[in-house]
């Protein structure tokens, strides 16, 4: 199942009327010439609303999903914002820098120019991608291309995604209680079943013809001495079962996630736990986040688009003891105490991004409480367990709240090369000011205890989807550097 977009772009080149329409076409055969990449040239240049019609019929026939608006000279602040209304598609509007000709006829005043494109997005309460710094050359133009494509990639999945739901939501979990209103301001379809409906599916797949495919790539996957045998059956029945459902029930929409019920009735009815499938789906591009975390779910799928890599769910779970900190970190690390902690789950991280001696283990805490006290673990079976691997990571996620506004935190960081001591698919994460940043964005603005994971620094992109879908400025949370201070922070602290 191919569960990302592919992105398509199309460049189109405005120009006002007073100034010679030969510089944006000039100047955009240059940026066609400068990217690497897939870039379909519009011929069509923008003076007046009728070619901007003409334009955007042009790039929807080339099938072209994102635009680069390109202000080859001051260009036309109504038509050039309007390929913006009429487009169905995340734009970037960027214009040109001055040195390509003489400064009398071979003038533009781009740089004058998006000043007033940006006015009239705003009066047309319509989003566009405007870059840090959106006037530059053609090699400075195609730059800032390859860094709209992930951020283009996201706002399209979302778009077109489907979060598919497998509960109730659990009792006493109210991280994944949030409203789903701010799901549909999204654009992101929901679909809510019950545990049940998994199940009896789940019995429909027993005997598949399938699953012996699917338990020699787990087999291999894994490694000798590092899985269940005895599992693998009920297991790669479940992935299919998943993977059948996604197929089958994504309806319009082109993209799916998951967000599943795991405890406590999964494992004692099904016979597993289903954190290793979960990670398989995930390093596979189709994310599935636990304990019905609607959020978790959108926020994994946004972190695949962005990274196009596996990503993970995970617990913001518990502080670094100072043993650890005093042994492995004080010293080696320019990291207090406080910047580190554990990020942590029960082994729905994808094996790809764990520490080599991770396996197929059983999930401890639901042992205690699911299963007879000193029996050897049975269905409680299932967790990919280890050390996650030493990484750069964002962490971050995108939340409706409980006044049914849309709130995000980003913050970057890294996976610390220190052994954790401890069991579950965890790691020991470091994030600068990670202290301030917990109490006056995480505490203080109420975020809930499950954060997304992408594996390198991607808070740039991931700063600008938020935007682009809507998310207010002053709802996006993130690691102030020391000596900048929080609202809620105590001056006198």
């Amino acid at each position: 199942m191919n569960n990302l977009p592919v992105v398509k772009l199309g460049i189109v080149a405005v120009s006002r009327d007073c100034f010679p329409i030969e510089l944006s076409q000039k100047r955009r055969a240059a940026i066609k010439a400068a990217y690497k990449g897939d870039l379909y040239e519009c011929p069509v240049t923008v003076e007046n609303e009728q070619d901007m019609l003409k334009a955007v019929e042009d790039v929807k026939k080339a099938e072209c999903n994102a635009l680069v608006v390109f202000l080859g000279n001051f260009g036309p602040e109504t038509p050039e914002t309007l390929i913006a209304k009429n487009f169905d598609g995340p734009c970037m509007f960027v214009a040109a820098a001055e040195g390509d000709g003489d400064m009398i006829n071979g003038r533009g005043d781009a740089y004058c120019g998006m000043l007033n494109c940006s006015y009239n997005l705003k009066m047309r309460h319509l989003q566009g991608y405007i870059p840090e710094y959106p006037v530059g050359t053609a090699d400075d133009i195609a730059k800032m291309i390859g860094e709209f494509v992930p951020i283009a990639r996201a706002v399209i999945g979302v778009r077109n995604l489907k979060i598919i739901t497998f509960g109730p939501r659990p009792q006493d979990f109210f991280a994944c209680n949030a409203p789903i209103k701010g799901l549909y301001e999204l654009g992101v379809e929901i679909e809510e079943n019950s545990e049940l409906d998994l199940l009896v599916s789940f019995k429909e797949h027993e005997n598949d013809p399938r699953i012996p495919e699917v338990c020699a790539d787990m087999a291999k996957e894994m490694g000798e001495g590092c899985y269940y045998e005895d599992l693998n059956v009920k297991m790669a029945q479940f992935e299919l079962t998943l993977l059948d459902w996604a197929e089958n029930h994504k309806g319009a929409r082109k993209y799916v996630a998951f967000a599943d019920k795991c405890w406590p009735a999964f494992p004692s009815q099904f016979g597993f736990e289903p954190c290793y499938v979960n990670s398989r789906l995930a390093s596979r591009g189709i994310p599935v986040s636990c304990e019905v975390d609607i959020y978790g779910a959108l926020s994994e799928y946004i972190g695949l688009c962005i990274s196009d890599d596996a990503v993970t769910l995970l617990d913001i779970n518990n502080s670094v003891p100072k043993y650890i900190y005093d042994e492995d970190i004080a010293g080696k690390y320019d990291y207090a105490l406080t910047d580190t902690f554990m990020g942590f789950h029960c082994g729905n991280t994808p094996e790809c991004k764990m520490c080599s001696s991770r396996a197929v283990k059983y999930q401890l805490i639901q042992h205690r409480l699911l299963e007879p006290a000193g029996s050897d673990p049975d269905f409680t079976r299932g967790t990919l367990e280890g050390d996650i691997a030493a990484s750069d990571i964002t962490f971050y996620r995108l939340q409706c709240n409980s006044d049914g506004e849309l709130v995000s935190y980003v913050a970057e960081g890294e996976i610390l090369d220190v052994p954790t001591r401890s069991f579950g698919g965890i790691g020991i994460f470091a994030i600068p000011e990670m202290g301030r940043f917990y109490r006056h964005v995480l505490v203080e603005k109420n975020f809930p205890h499950h954060g997304a994971v992408m594996f390198g620094h991607y808070g740039k992109a991931m700063f600008e989807v938020l935007k682009l879908l809507g998310v207010k400025l002053d709802s996006i949370g993130y690691n102030q550097p020391k000596g900048v201070r929080y609202p809620s922070e105590n001056p006198f602290a």
